[in-house]
C-alpha cells in the first residue's frame, strides 16, 4: 500500500487550555487557532492539534517522539527558556544515550511526555 502520506498530525489534549497554549508557544510553536477550543501547533512541515480536553488516563498515557538534527543544541536550547520554572509541572530530564542514538524528554504542564531524539 502506498500512502502519499503528506503528514500526520495527532491531537493532544490539556488540563488547562491557555496554560498549555502559551507553554506551546513558548517552546518555539506557531499556533494557529482553529476555535475556542482547538488550535493548531506547527514547526516546519509538522504539526499537531491541541484540543480543550482533559482525560487523565488519555494524558497520563500520551507520548510524542519529535526527532531533531542535534539534541545536544536542542536540549540546551530547552534549559535555555527555563520552562520548568515557568510552568507548574513541566519537567526537563537530561539527555540519555541509547544504542539507537539520544534523546532527552519534556512533560508539558498537563503531563504530555514529549521525547526530542537524535538517531545515530
Amino acid at each position: 500500500m502506498n500512502h502519499n502520506a503528506k503528514s500526520i498530525r495527532p491531537f493532544i489534549g490539556a488540563k488547562n487550555f491557555e496554560t498549555s497554549r502559551s507553554f506551546y508557544r513558548d517552546l518555539g510553536f506557531e499556533e494557529v487557532t482553529l476555535g475556542d477550543s482547538m488550535s493548531v501547533f506547527k514547526s516546519g512541515e509538522m504539526a499537531f492539534y491541541l484540543q480543550n480536553a482533559y482525560v487523565k488516563d488519555w494524558i497520563d498515557n500520551t507520548m510524542i517522539f519529535m526527532e531533531v538534527d542535534d539534541v545536544d543544541r536542542f536540549y540546551n536550547e530547552l534549559l535555555a527558556l527555563g520552562l520548568p520554572a515557568r510552568y507548574e509541572n513541566v519537567k526537563l530530564s537530561a539527555i540519555k544515550t541509547e544504542t539507537w542514538g539520544k534523546e532527552c524528554f519534556l512533560h508539558d504542564p498537563s503531563g504530555i511526555l514529549w521525547h526530542f531524539g537524535e538517531f545515530s
